[in-house]
């Protein structure tokens, strides 16, 4: 005998094209205050992001990963959340960490090495942000099981890349997810690269959406370059996972405009074409097209927003560039309660040795 068991559907969802034309019976409700911080934030992200570049490049920061061309991901995803929902980012995710409360000042601070920069304010609900690709799955897969267990209606949202999906902590984390029907949201932006490896090398999947369907919950993917479309597959996701519906995956499809890190080099696995195409469907412009066209914001206004987050990024910087120099010993003093001896020769080492660098015999 034969029969067909089960038969699966990925849907897609795009809601502002490239020209700034909407879908209206797809259009959710904003009112202009709301889609004017929308691109308020976009251009923030983009202006932080701008500004890290140009500092790394100046040695003035240490390795960083740019978010060009997710701003639209970010944004909308993360606006989804509600002060008491959990973010676990990853760390390209300027855009989620502000969207979340966390001062671009810290943001700078960590990415300038000084890991007091993720000391998350108590009234933030984010976690760290991560290094480790896919490590931050099943710790959200867990805070999310956490809630449940204390009955808190709350979403938790985990942030990776295309590159995460294929590592084992993607899929441990969403099969417990599936089995314990567990209230998070994954959103993978799929930007087409872990690091130099194209998309279509790391999975013979159509989708990373479809991946969502063996573990028992729903994916879809959206145009992760549309800010109205990532908003609206979140938030349906999130209210999902609030309701006790358990997981979703959501796959925004997006692109990385720049190279992976400033340790990377595109050019050499990208043709110019290929990021010529994309830029035509970059997530700002698209925005902006489609405020000029229905009257929320003039150019006028845009340039003055440019100006006004260009004054906040640079205030930022100087805070973090101000901040006390991190003490070297903290390595050694919170690794535990009480310092073993192995740690107190190590400890007593650093301090002989920057004695001696610094001419203090």
């Amino acid at each position: 005998m034969e029969k067909i068991l089960a038969r699966f559907d990925v849907p897609y969802l795009q809601v502002l094209n490239e020209k700034g034309e909407t879908d209206k019976k797809l259009m959710p409700k904003f009112s202009k205050d709301a889609i004017m911080k929308m691109y308020e934030v976009m251009v923030l992200t983009r202006t932080a992001d701008d500004v890290m570049l140009k500092l790394q490049r100046e040695g003035r920061m240490g390795t960083y990963a740019p978010a060009r061309g997710q701003e639209a991901s970010q944004v909308g995803s993360t606006l989804a959340l509600r002060g008491e929902d959990w973010l676990f980012p990853l760390y390209r995710d300027i855009g989620s960490m502000i969207i979340k409360g966390m001062p671009l000042s810290l943001i700078l601070r960590y990415f300038r090495g000084d890991e007091r920069g993720m000391c998350v304010p108590r009234n933030v609900n984010m976690f760290p942000t991560i290094i480790t690709v896919a490590g931050q799955c099943p710790h959200a897969v867990g805070a999310a099981m956490a809630a449940k267990i204390r009955s808190d209606k709350i979403a938790v949202m985990c942030s990776f890349g295309d590159g995460a999906s294929s590592k084992g902590d993607f899929y441990e984390a969403a099969n417990f997810a599936g089995v314990f029907h567990s209230p998070v949201v994954f959103l993978c932006q799929n930007n087409q690269y872990a690091i130099s490896v194209p998309r279509s090398s790391q999975s013979a999947a159509e989708t990373i959406a479809q991946k969502a369907i063996a573990f028992g919950f729903p994916g879809v993917q959206v145009d992760g370059n549309d800010v109205f479309a990532v908003y609206k597959a979140s938030l349906e996701a999130v209210e999902r996972a609030r309701a006790g519906k358990g997981p979703t995956l959501v796959e925004c499809f997006t692109y990385r405009m720049g190279d992976h890190t400033t340790s990377d080099d595109a050019s050499r696995y990208r043709s110019r074409e290929e990021v010529s195409e994309w830029v035509k469907k970059d997530p700002v412009a698209r925005l902006e097209k489609y405020m000029v066209s229905e009257n929320v914001m003039t150019g006028k206004e845009m340039k003055e927003i440019a100006a006004s987050t260009l004054n906040e990024v640079e205030k930022a910087v100087k805070e973090a560039e101000s901040a006390p120099k991190q003490d070297a010993g903290d390595i050694f003093r919170f690794m535990y309660a009480e310092m073993p001896k192995r740690l107190q020769s190590q400890r007593d080492y650093l301090k002989r040795f920057e004695g001696d660098i610094n001419g203090k015999r």
